[in-house]
Parts: structure tokens; C-alpha cells; sequence
């Protein structure tokens, strides 16, 4: 997820209480404690959670060699830069350097600008503003600025029941919507897209919050090309969701819930790439079609088609890495 930080020099609460209700990380200030007041969000300042030249750094950007030092810098903390005219700033340099350029902006089309950069964009934006609507509206280029995942269509290939285990129930803070779900898989090479818990049923009502992810030793893909084991998820995490279209936000984690139940084999193929996923064997686990609709593995048939993900196969806690790794 793209970094929302807010510049609030000189001091105005009215300000830094949007930026807060808004969702902002960082809030750049003179005097931590006028934040504190408010609430807990990192502030950069003199004796804020960020220090001014040692965690972060500013530099304009008006030649190579301030784009050279923005770089060198970038190594030891995060770089906000600046820059005179917005036409010709080399933020694809930058960005194709480094994962740590927070670009200074003064509105939410010059957000949109930075954010797109190379498609991949610099790691946030930094915002200078007197008008709280333009904080409310960079927030929502924020929110609408996580990576897009290609998502592909896979053929059911197998379905069986193979006895009891644990699953974990995934409750987020935020309310899911019909065509989206977490991707979870037995490997980290490949996904499936479950779909949450948001539709009508005879057997129990929506929770729109959960997804009924998988069994304990299942990947999730996180933000930023991570997994976790579903085991290992716990309050305050954040999770990847993906809409069937491609397009991802982040949830925050609430609450897990891992119990015994009866267990579900799906697998699935896409060309050469093999998906599988360990799912409760009920009525109310629904996988996602390609046109967005939900597929109850109650229903599910051998040639159905699904949605999920491909992806380098290996990690090293949660990381991909480049070494010779076989998941079967």
C-alpha cells in the first residue's frame, strides 16, 4: 500500500485532524506532541517517531547530481523530493532505484501523477496543503493506488474431500464486497481467490468481514508480493483483496478463528500452472468465476472455471527469493 504522509508546516489542527481521519501515515510537523494530542500516527519532527536527517531526508530535485545525492540518501532513510516543475521531474529514475522516494506534492492529480510513475510509483506521497477537502481527496487516491494483480482463469480439475482439520476464518476490519476475496494457495506459485462471506444463505447470515480462507498451513498473499502462512496472521496484519477485476486494497486483520472441520481438495489448472487449495468442505466457501460471480465448493464441479493468481514459486518467510525451490 502507497504511503500517505501529510506536511503540516506551519501547525493548523484542523488539518492534521483530517489528515488523521483520513487515514494518513505520517504526519510531517515542528512539535510531535501537537499530534499526540490527537492520536497515534508517526510524525516526522525534531523528537517524533522519524528524525529530519537521519530517518528521512528532503531534496529538490534540479540537476543529476541532486537526483545522484536523492539516491545515495535513500540507502539510510526514506527521500522526500521536490521539485520546480512537475513536466520534467525524473521520478523514473528514482523510482526505478528505489523503494523508499516519497514524492512532495501539492495536490491529488499531482498524488495520481507520482503514484503512477513506471506503473510501480514512488513509495508514497507527501502532501502540502491549506484545504482539508484536498487532504480527503489525495486520501482517496491513496486507497484507489494498490497494485493491480493479474488474475487469470483457471479449470477445476479435481475436487475431493480428505478428511478433518483446522481452517482459518480471516475476520478483517472492513466490509468486503460480492467479486472479491483474498488468494490463498497450497503454494506460493499459484492462488486461488476465495470469495468473503457476503452472500444470502439459508444455513447462516452474511459476514461480509470474513473470508473462510483455507486450512493452517495454506500461503495469503499479502501486500507488496509477500505471503503468510493463514496460521500465522494475527491481529493488526494486513492482507491483500483482490476485486475479480485485478484491482487490490489492503484489509486490516480483526480477529482469527481457527477450528476443526471437514476439508475440501480443489485443484485447478491455467496453461502449464497448477493451483491447489485446502478449503472447509461447506456449503458457505465460495470461490470466485471470471465474471465476479461466487461458485460454492458445495457446487463446484470438475471443468468450472475460477479465478486465481501465478506467481514465482520459493520463499524464505514470506519473501520470494531466487533458489531452486519445488512445492507439490
Amino acid at each position: 500500500m502507497k504511503q500517505f504522509w501529510v506536511d503540516i508546516r506551519p501547525w493548523r489542527k484542523d488539518l492534521a485532524t483530517t489528515a488523521i481521519e483520513s487515514g494518513a501515515d505520517t504526519l510531517v510537523v515542528e512539535d510531535a506532541q501537537c499530534v499526540r494530542e490527537l492520536g497515534r500516527v508517526t510524525t516526522v519532527a525534531e523528537k517524533g517517531d522519524l528524525i529530519p536527517g537521519k530517518d528521512v531526508f528532503e531534496v529538490e530535485i534540479v540537476d543529476k547530481a541532486a537526483e545522484e545525492e536523492a539516491l545515495r540518501l535513500s540507502r539510510q532513510g526514506y527521500v522526500v523530493v521536490r521539485t520546480r516543475d512537475w513536466t520534467v521531474i525524473p521520478l523514473e529514475n528514482l523510482v526505478a532505484q528505489s523503494d523508499r522516494i516519497i514524492a512532495a506534492v501539492g495536490s491529488a492529480d499531482e498524488a495520481k501523477v507520482a503514484l503512477t510513475v513506471l506503473e510501480r510509483g514512488t513509495a508514497g506521497v507527501l502532501l502540502a496543503t491549506d484545504d482539508p477537502a484536498e487532504i480527503r481527496r489525495t486520501a482517496g487516491v491513496i486507497a484507489g493506488a494498490g497494485e493491480e494483480i493479474p488474475l487469470v482463469p483457471f479449470e477445476v480439475t479435481r475436487i475431493v474431500p480428505v478428511g478433518m482439520g483446522d481452517r482459518v476464518c480471516v475476520d478483517t476490519c472492513s466490509l468486503l464486497a460480492d467479486g472479491e476475496g483474498m488468494l490463498v494457495g497450497n503454494t506460493s506459485s499459484a492462488f486461488l481467490l476465495v470469495h468473503p462471506e457476503t452472500l444470502e444463505n439459508p444455513y447462516v447470515a452474511p459476514r461480509p468481514f470474513r473470508v473462510n480462507a483455507g486450512a493452517v498451513h495454506a500461503y495469503a498473499l499479502l501486500p507488496d508480493g509477500k505471503t503468510a502462512y493463514l496460521a500465522d496472521l494475527a491481529v493488526g496484519d494486513k492482507v491483500l483483496i483482490a476485486e475479480h477485476t485485478g484491482a487490490t486494497h489492503d484489509a486490516v486483520v480483526g480477529r482469527i478463528k481457527i477450528e476443526r472441520r471437514p476439508l475440501l481438495l480443489v485443484e485447478a489448472r491455467a496453461g502449464e500452472s497448477t493451483a491447489s487449495l485446502v478449503l472447509q468442505n461447506a456449503e458457505t466457501i465460495w470461490l470466485v468465476r471470471p465474471d465476479g460471480s461466487a461458485v460454492s465448493v458445495a457446487a463446484l464441479e470438475v471443468g468450472d472455471r475460477v479465478l486465481g493468481s501465478v506467481a514465482k514459486g520459493g520463499r524464505h518467510f514470506g519473501v520470494a527469493v531466487n533458489e531452486t525451490i519445488r512445492e507439490k
